[in-house]
């Protein structure tokens, strides 16, 4: 018997829903085909946005969603994708795949679709291409809601109100795409923007977002936060987990146990990761200035689906994906003192999708599901959780625990997430409840062979099944049986 305690006395704080926010760039398929469509396509829509994928993810309860990159971002100029669509500028997509980016999908598309899901945004300035006048007059042309030429030309482009949109990027992986800037040049670039990003309503302050490292570049994060703390309200960190390396990213599909993992081992340092940037990011913090810690794109990446443009970052996702993001947002609700949001990459049809789409046809992905299980883990108290279960795999490189977990607890219930990382074995558990006491408790499961996966013909070989947990007499524990490879929550109701 394996053994979960949840604290019900010791917490860390409020699991920020920002934590379950979402990503979507101009690549590949993510915005056409995947959000936007248009009338020639024949696919119901309202005002653009595709229904089936906007009933998909208000299922999931999306509390905020990144734009327009990524990359992109990075050589994406706001004006061009304002006014009459016959008269927008046409460019081409020189990161992903050199194709034509028409312009059709521009902030006013972008802020239809997410006040039609009823979420947050979060935009990415350009900063690589970009000058601090373009930035500025975005978020004038956002937020402004008296006179001002910005916000008149919003009026002009059929929109009367301010968005107010408060989460503003500056730039993205300025260490790469976005410059290929050192540490110290890019945090006086960060001060200089940030200097111009105004506020336009007092009562709507905007959040600002410094680039930061690429995975475990801890150097990054002090220099910035050390030459431009006092400046921004939070530093980003992306890590993306590949089987291998960057140039040998594994197989998305057909992989053997010793590649599912060797993945599994690789996502873990995420922990790691977020312990070190929260302590460099500690050292300047005052009691009057908190720097958030931002996860804003992290998920598998691995090599591209065989006959698709490599470009176009498309890729399967199976048991062994949810596996993984089960794990990674437990990660991130043990770290809720300090990490205020992530973004996992992408949104529809790129890296570690929720929705794949063909045409007219959907279809939901095992991280959607796992995303299903964990919503009520947003804005609900972190309870600390312990876990008591033996390490599977002796070498070094493939060693992962048994068991992962994180809770919370919501308007009277509380909810236990747990993963079960092994390949083969099914693990039977005892959860006890210290400091807590339930009437009641039921489980959901995403679960299956490690390489299931869901298709169009098949579109429901992964699914959300129940698992069975039964309470102690006296409400403090539950025992259950967590499947092979599985990602469980369950939901207890306190007495």
């Amino acid at each position: 018997m394996n053994h979960i305690i949840v604290n019900g006395k010791v917490s860390k704080g409020t699991i920020n829903k920002n934590i379950y926010g979402q990503f979507t760039e101009h690549l590949g398929r993510c915005v056409y085909e995947g959000i936007y469509v248009k009338d020639e396509d024949n696919i119901p829509n309202v005002n653009g946005v595709r229904t089936d994928v906007m009933k998909a993810l208000k299922n999931i309860e999306v509390p905020l969603v990144r734009w327009p990159g990524g990359c992109f971002a990075d050589t994406y100029h706001w004006k061009d994708g304002i006014g009459p669509k016959e008269q927008r500028k046409t460019i081409v997509n020189t990161n992903w795949g050199g194709v034509t980016e028409d312009n059709s999908f521009g902030t006013h598309e972008f802020m239809e679709f997410a006040e039609q899901l009823g979420c947050d945004v979060y935009l990415s300035g350009n900063v690589g291409s970009g000058t601090v006048q373009e930035l500025s007059d975005w978020i004038e042309y956002c937020n402004m809601g008296g006179i001002s030429p910005m916000a008149n030309l919003r009026r002009e482009n059929g929109r009367q109100d301010p968005w107010n949109i408060k989460y503003w990027g500056i730039g993205n992986e300025a260490w790469g795409c976005g410059g290929n800037m050192n540490a110290e040049y890019y945090s006086d670039e960060a001060r200089k923007f940030a200097t111009y990003m105004r506020n336009y309503d007092s009562e709507h302050p905007i959040y600002k977002i410094a680039s930061g490292s690429n995975g475990p570049d801890y150097n990054w994060t002090k220099t910035v936060c050390e030459r431009a703390g006092n400046m921004i309200d939070a530093i980003t960190f992306h890590y993306y987990t590949v089987t291998y390396e960057w140039n040998n990213k594994g197989k998305a599909t057909g992989f053997t146990k010793d590649e599912y993992y060797r993945l599994l081992h690789n996502t873990l340092k995420m922990d790691t990761m977020i312990n070190n940037h929260s302590n460099i990011i500690k050292q300047y913090e005052t009691d009057d200035h908190k720097i958030g810690l931002i996860i804003d794109e992290w998920g598998t990446w691995f090599d591209v689906e065989d006959g698709t443009n490599p470009g176009f970052l498309y890729q399967q996702n199976t048991v062994r994906d949810a596996v993984l993001a089960g794990i990674n947002l437990n990660i991130f609700n043990n770290h809720c003192d300090t990490v205020v949001m992530t973004n996992i990459a992408q949104m529809i049809n790129v890296l570690q999708a929720m929705i794949l789409t063909d045409g007219e046809k959907m279809v939901l992905t095992p991280t959607y599901h796992v995303y299903d299980l964990y919503k009520k883990h947003m804005n609900a108290k972190h309870l600390e959780s312990y876990v008591d279960s033996d390490i599977l795999n002796d070498e070094e490189e493939l060693k992962v625990p048994r068991l992962n977990v994180s809770a919370s607890e919501k308007d009277g219930k509380v909810l236990v997430t747990v993963v079960n990382l092994s390949e083969s074995e099914a693990c039977d558990v005892n959860i006890m409840l210290s400091g807590l006491k339930a009437s009641s408790v039921s489980g959901r499961c995403v679960t299956g062979d490690a390489g299931d996966y869901n298709t169009f013909e098949n579109p429901e070989t992964v699914g959300i099944c129940e698992v069975k947990a039964e309470l102690s007499s006296d409400g403090t524990s539950f025992n259950t049986t967590l499947p092979k490879n599985s990602v469980c929550s369950f939901e207890a109701s306190l007495s």
